[in-house]
C-alpha cells in the first residue's frame, strides 16, 4: 500500500522530497518537536496511528517511541493551507524530545530585545 494518490498530490516537498511535521500535544496545545516526513511515513503515519518519521542524519525512517518507549499516538493529521507543512496532534507518553525533555523547545530559549 501507498499513500493516498490525493493526499500525495497537494503535499510540496522540499529538495529531499520531505515536508514537516509540526508535533502537538492533542489535549493541550504544547508543541513538542518538528521532524520530517516523506510519502511513506506519512502513509505508516496514517494507518498504524503512530508518529513514523524520516531521519535526515540516519536515513531511515523511525517510529517514535519504538527505542525510548516514548510512544506518540497520533490523534490527529493536518495538512496547511499551502500544502507543505503537516500538523500531528498526538498523545505523547513520555518526553518528545531525544534530550529526555518534554518537548524540544524547553531548554533554549532566546530573549527577546
Amino acid at each position: 500500500m501507498s499513500l493516498d494518490p490525493q493526499v500525495a498530490a497537494r503535499l510540496k516537498r522540499n529538495a529531499d522530497g520531505l515536508v514537516p511535521a509540526i508535533v502537538q500535544q492533542y489535549d493541550t496545545g504544547e508543541v513538542l518537536m518538528l521532524a520530517w516526513m516523506d510519502d511513506e511515513a506519512l502513509h505508516r503515519t496514517l494507518t498504524t496511528g503512530r508518529g513514523t518519521y524520516w531521519s535526515r542524519s540516519r536515513g531511515s525512517y523511525w517510529v517514535k517511541g519504538d527505542t525510548s518507549g516514548h510512544v506518540q499516538h497520533v490523534k490527529s493529521v493536518a495538512l496547511d493551507c499551502d500544502g507543505d507543512t503537516l500538523l500531528l496532534q498526538v498523545d505523547q507518553v513520555g518526553a518528545a524530545c531525544h534530550t529526555g525533555d518534554r518537548t524540544c523547545f524547553d531548554a533554549d530559549r532566546l530573549a527577546l530585545s
